[in-house]
Parts: C-alpha cells; sequence; structure tokens
C-alpha cells in the first residue's frame, strides 16, 4: 500500500467520525486526530480551535446538537510530502443541529502527520457556513 493509499485510508477514518458525530457521538475523533498542543481547527462556523482538548471540545459541543445527518469528500485530492499530507475537496451533506436541518456544502482542507506508522489529522479547514453561523446565533 502507497502513502497516499494510506492517507485515503485515514481519510476515511475521518469521514467515518465525522459521520458518527453527526449523530451526537463525537468519541470516535480521538482516534484520527494527532493529540498534540499544535492541532488546529477552523470550522464551518467560524474562528479558529488550537490544541487537542480545544478541538476535542468543539467537536464534542456540535455532537451535542447533533442529531443526524451525512456528510461526504467529494473531489479529493491528496499530495504526500514526507511524514506530512494534505488533501483537498469538497465537503457536501446535510446535518440536523438542533432541530434544524443545515444543508453542507463547502471547501475542506485536512492535514495529516505520520505518527508511529499511521497518519493522523493535525489540521481541518472549512469554508465558513453561513447557515451555522445563523443558526448558531440563535442558540
Amino acid at each position: 500500500m502507497s502513502h497516499e493509499d494510506d492517507v485515503r485510508e485515514a481519510s476515511r477514518s475521518f469521514y467515518a467520525a465525522l459521520n458518527r458525530m453527526l449523530g451526537g457521538d463525537s468519541g470516535s475523533m480521538a482516534d484520527i486526530w494527532s493529540h498534540g498542543d499544535e492541532v488546529t481547527a477552523m470550522h464551518p462556523l467560524g474562528g479558529r480551535v488550537v490544541g487537542w482538548k480545544g478541538v476535542e471540545g468543539s467537536f464534542a459541543k456540535v455532537a451535542g446538537l447533533a442529531t443526524g445527518g451525512q456528510v461526504a469528500l467529494r473531489d479529493q485530492l491528496i499530495h504526500v510530502l514526507g511524514d506530512v499530507a494534505y488533501e483537498a475537496g469538497t465537503e457536501q451533506g446535510g446535518a440536523t443541529l438542533a432541530g434544524e436541518k443545515i444543508s453542507l456544502d463547502h471547501r475542506v482542507t485536512n492535514i495529516y502527520h505520520r505518527e508511529g506508522g499511521a497518519w493522523k489529522i493535525v489540521h481541518h479547514h472549512t469554508d465558513i457556513s453561513p447557515a451555522m453561523v445563523n443558526l448558531a446565533s440563535r442558540l
């Protein structure tokens, strides 16, 4: 299996965990993320979260509002550069957050780092979702 195939498998694991989170369970995010202080996320709600504890908390917060949904990565592009890899694409799907259906369609970049032979996410960045920002402002 090539390094690109390994990253593709890590991506599948991340999106499986993301879909579980949309069902209310963010626990499996811990399996795919690096747990360092340097990890970052820039979610569709805006802002930036730094460090594993903050990233973990941000996914848990969304999971607490989520009652269902599905998101898939489209137009996946992967590049591996030694022990670092990135993927770019489009996340598409939908979710029910706080009882409201939200459409998801935004660009995404994920950065992975090889740690102990496994690829772990160190950065997740999506476009801002006006629908999610609007919902958050009303909660």
